[in-house]
């Protein structure tokens, strides 16, 4: 039999999902908006069947070994989302318990940035190193920290919410209820609201005013920075400025190897590296600087959040 998971990572925006075997090859995947489910129990039957749809049409030699979720407040421990800022469904929602329920299988279920760090260690640049922390630039932003090899996931079970340390107590509103989190500067949402802030201040052209702020993506600032826009240069300046003074922060208390981001806003590339790299070493106790490594995730953006899920499961029954 080849076994293999299902990998699920729900995302603010948009959840993605697929199936994957063992050596991270990612078979089968699709998507589903999350503005087509109002209620969460809709949202976890389109979930449900489009999995037992690809099943369905795979061999009776292929297993399924487990399910992996990656989700904003996902709870290692209890195998739940909890109150997650960025999805609009709050409470405490049993995800593992009905995932299990359905298909008899383990599920597993974690922050998706503790997802991302499992999948780099497991498949991308992270692999052979034993302390690392990966950030996630996407609707928010989330990170996973690797202490010694093993995941962090704290006493609660959801360690690795450094979206929302301060950056301002008086700062920008966030969903989480607090003002200042670092995601509402550092994101994909986060480098918007600076890009309309920037342009009210500005008097100079920009080809970003009139653009909706639904309409406006980090792929759009992207290509305006690179044409010289400077409204959109000096949005990714700030950006980087604000997520480098946190990430050395971040190095004080974690001493990492290296660290990683992923995701849309990450793939601008130098528009965000320089910057964000330069506050970083400038920013840093004496005795870090030069020492640890900003780099790009090492796995295909598109099927990163798919494996970063599934490699949760197979983590676990190499544990077990």
């Amino acid at each position: 039999m080849t076994p293999f998971t299902v990998g699920i990572d729900i995302g603010g925006t948009s959840t993605k999902f697929g199936l994957a075997d063992r050596s991270g090859h990612v078979f089968k995947q699709g998507n589903l908006p999350m503005s087509d489910f109002v209620e969460f129990q809709d949202f976890f039957d389109a979930m449900v069947d489009a999995i037992r749809k690809w099943m369905g049409s795979l061999s009776k030699d292929y297993q399924l070994a487990g399910i992996g979720v990656g989700a904003a407040n996902g709870n290692y421990y209890h195998g739940t989302i909890e109150n997650a800022v960025n999805l609009r469904w709050k409470g405490v929602l049993p995800l593992a318990k009905m995932f299990t329920k359905e298909f008899h299988v383990p599920c597993l279920v974690t922050n998706d940035a503790n997802a991302a760090a499992v999948g780099e260690m497991v498949y991308g640049n992270a692999k052979g190193m034993k302390d690392f922390v990966i950030i996630t630039l996407g609707t928010g932003l989330g990170s996973g920290f690797v202490c010694g090899g093993v995941l962090l996931n704290g006493h609660n079970g959801i360690a690795g919410e450094l979206g929302h340390t301060s950056v301002n107590p008086n700062g920008r509103y966030c969903n989480c209820g607090k003002r200042g989190c670092l995601e509402t500067y550092a994101s994909a949402t986060g480098i918007k609201r600076t890009v309309y802030k920037l342009l009210a201040d500005h008097l100079e052209p920009s080809e970003l005013r009139g653009i909706s702020f639904e309409e406006l993506n980090t792929k759009t600032i992207s290509e305006a920075a690179q044409r010289g826009d400077v409204v959109a240069k000096e949005a990714f300046e700030y950006t980087g400025r604000v997520l480098g003074l946190k990430l050395s922060d971040t190095i004080v208390h974690t001493d990492p190897e290296a660290i990683f981001l992923f995701g849309g806003l990450a793939q601008a590339g130098p528009l965000i590296f320089d910057p964000t790299r330069y506050h970083m070493e400038k920013n840093l106790m004496p005795q870090f600087r030069g020492r640890v490594k900003l780099l790009p995730s090492g796995l295909e953006n598109q099927v990163a959040p798919i494996l970063g899920a599934s490699s949760l499961v197979w983590d676990y029954l190499e544990k077990k």
